[in-house]
């Protein structure tokens, strides 16, 4: 598995040698056997089952009938492709410290196969080589500074002999960059900064001239510097094997305001923007900034694909890239400027449209909070976000899980990650659907919508084939795959899953025989909370079809469980101030206004909440640090603590009222 047949990945039906399919990350498979007169047969050949409970975004990888599949905590497994039996299991012992820094579950979006070797990005923030026969460790480098809230979900890529990778932290105060390491030894090859740090200070890596000649002068005062100014790249890295060049999709500012973080001046480069670098040295090439001083949380992170499109009569080299914002831009790949920049979703608020001339964003008066409030779609959410999209070289259509949603920004404030305070009772519905858009003629061609998915999310990735089909996962805490017609969208078959998909799918032949594979597992964004009533906590899986498959797949788990009782009668202001602290600190994770999903404990249901020592122990103490729940006492006074138990008590003295009475539990 060297650099020339990564470079023919696309190619090779029978593997699906990397992250996308192949170096253009198109998620389109050649496989046509499983097609629209029989997908309807198409049922479970095996299923694995992992040992966390946690988010599943992982996107498998198979080379020559052997599957490697990173999974939440960093974990990688390694499976008999054909027959699902497990070769060996790799876990890099995450500290269950590290959770907190992360701000949407401990998930893991993928491996590299180079050489021999499976390469994983640890959620702590190393990169590691693992022997693909054995799951052994080869090597293993930190790649962050570990007293900074630093996290890895993103899949590596494999450029050159150099194994590249991102990170994640925006949220919390740190400062962006992509590295490359040798692939056989670790040593690292150049890294790239993709924001300004302190004034005076360069870095001694090669983006040090574009940082200041080109991104400095877009920056104003000091907030950004001390608080990291954002830019992570923790998703899209594209290797570009015909220009020989890679792109980095960068992520939102820290703090989101711009107002805050610049004075509310400057373009804040490079956030929000896709950057080009030459793979052997990280020298910088070219960017385009979608979203000058980025204030809504608006990454660039989000899947690109790269294609060769016939526009205006010439073919052209382009990326394809659908990101937060809402608008579909079709990219030249040798010089960084658009070909066109049109909404992909209903009822974006925060700009008219894209400049033409300079395509920069046409703002809409008061879209930055400054002053007032501001009602605005897509929400931090985003259009479209980590979700892989797929593009057919057959119907030339792009496959987007699309969402419609709203978010209310107060002035001057960043959006918390968190439920809209003081939001206007009349918030527009969310709207959740996977289109295929055609980014020639630039408009939508279908649409089917996904109502039973998460409102939010917009439902999993997204895997085209040549057999017609696209396929795709939904769910929030349960769910279902489904395949359509890539033509037409029509709804050919539909899968029931214990557990919910927000993966993408992949197809790959073992000894003449399709598979069509993904990875469940509710977490991420469902830990914020769920439309649908919790469950009782299941462990993620692999399940893989086949046609005429007999294999059979576990049933949903239980609904939660009762309500846990309790006696004591919690003073109203305690009980309004915890709620203010929660919303804070605990309902990333336990879920908005405690209506959590249960993936992590509902606090309504724990029996600690009933406790008030026990209750200390765990928040104060750090009494379950190593399952991930860490001390909050540099965070929270003792006080602080049991207002937010009085606050959690409250909302479980709710439930359990409305569970004795029959009543819904939402």
């Amino acid at each position: 598995m060297d650099d020339a047949r990564l470079d023919r990945a696309h190619l090779d039906a029978d593997n699906w040698l990397m992250v996308g399919g192949g170096r253009d990350e198109q998620h389109f498979s050649r496989l046509a056997e499983i097609d629209a007169s029989n997908v309807s047969r198409l049922a479970p050949a095996w299923t694995a089952e992992y040992d966390t409970m946690r988010g599943q975004e992982g996107e498998p990888v198979v080379v020559d009938g052997i599957m490697y599949i990173s999974t939440a905590w960093s974990k990688v497994y390694a499976f008999d492709a054909a027959t699902g039996r497990q070769l060996w299991l790799y876990d890099p012992k995450v500290p269950g410290a590290s959770g907190v820094r992360g701000c949407c579950d401990v998930v893991n979006r993928g491996v590299a196969y180079y050489k021999g070797r499976v390469y994983v990005g640890t959620f702590d923030g190393r990169l590691a080589a693992i022997d693909a026969r054995t799951g052994r460790e080869a090597w293993v480098v930190n790649t962050v500074d570990q007293t900074k809230n630093y996290t890895i979900t993103g899949a590596p890529r494999i450029v050159r002999d150099k194994v590249v990778i991102g990170n994640g932290g925006a949220e919390y105060g740190v400062r962006g960059y992509v590295t490359a390491y040798d692939a056989a030894t670790g040593k690292q090859a150049w890294r790239f900064w993709t924001v300004p740090g302190e004034p005076g200070k360069r870095d001694g890596d090669v983006s040090d001239d574009p940082i200041e000649t080109l991104a400095r002068p877009t920056w104003f005062g000091d907030t950004y510097w001390k608080g990291g100014g954002g830019g992570t790249a923790w998703d899209a890295i594209v290797y570009d094997r015909e220009l020989n060049r890679l792109y980095i999709g960068v992520g939102n500012g820290a703090p989101h305001s711009h107002f805050k973080r610049s004075a509310g001046k400057g373009d804040n480069l490079f956030l929000a923007s896709i950057v080009a670098v030459d793979p052997d040295t990280g020298k910088y090439l070219w960017h385009y900034q979608q979203n000058p001083g980025d204030s809504w949380d608006y990454t660039s992170v989000q899947p690109m694909i790269l294609a060769d499109l016939n526009v205006g009569g010439a073919r052209r080299k382009v990326i394809l890239h659908a990101p937060k914002n809402g608008f579909f831009y079709v990219i030249d790949r040798a010089t960084g400027k658009p070909i066109s920049a049109e909404p992909f979703v209903d009822d974006i608020r925060w700009a008219k449209g894209i400049d033409p001339k300079t395509w920069r964003p046409i703002d809409v008066a008061g879209n930055r909070y400054v002053d007032t409030p501001f009602l605005n779609s897509p929400g931090p959410p985003g259009g479209h976000n980590f979700q892989p999209m797929a593009y057919s070289p057959q119907t030339r259509l792009v496959y987007i899980p699309t969402s419609k949603n709203y978010w209310f920004y107060k002035p001057n404030q960043a959006p918390a990650h968190g439920a809209p305070i003081d939001a206007p009772a009349n918030m527009p519905a969310p709207d959740n659907y996977l289109q295929a858009w055609d980014p020639v003629a630039k408009r939508q061609v279908w649409r089917v919508d996904a109502k039973d998915a998460r409102l939010d999310v917009g439902g999993g990735g997204v895997l085209a084939t040549a057999g017609n089909l696209v396929f795709q996962g939904r769910g929030e805490i349960v769910g279902e795959m489904v395949a359509m017609k890539a033509d037409t969208g029509a709804v050919l078959w539909r899968y029931p899953m214990p557990n919910s998909v927000m993966a993408a799918p992949i197809t790959y032949r073992v000894n003449g025989v399709q598979y069509v594979a993904v990875s469940t597992g509710a977490g991420g964004p469902t830990l914020f909370g769920s439309n649908t009533p919790p469950r009782e906590r299941q462990a993620g899986r692999m399940v893989v079809f086949r046609l005429d498959g007999k294999a059979k797949l576990p049933d949903p788990p239980p609904l939660a469980g009762p309500a846990t009782e309790i006696t004591e009668t919690f003073a109203a202001a305690d009980v309004t101030k915890g709620a203010g602290l929660y919303a804070a600190n605990c309902g990333r994770c336990h879920g908005l206004g405690t209506r959590a999903s249960n993936i992590l404990p509902d606090l309504r249901r724990s029996p600690i909440t009933a406790d008030k020592d026990a209750w200390k122990a765990v928040l104060i103490d750090g009494a379950l640090t190593d399952n991930g729940m860490v001390s909050f006492a540099d965070k929270l006074s003792p006080a602080d603590a049991e207002a937010i138990r009085a606050w959690a008590g409250t909302e479980a003295k709710k439930l359990a009222a409305n569970q004795r009475a029959g009543r819904s539990e939402r």
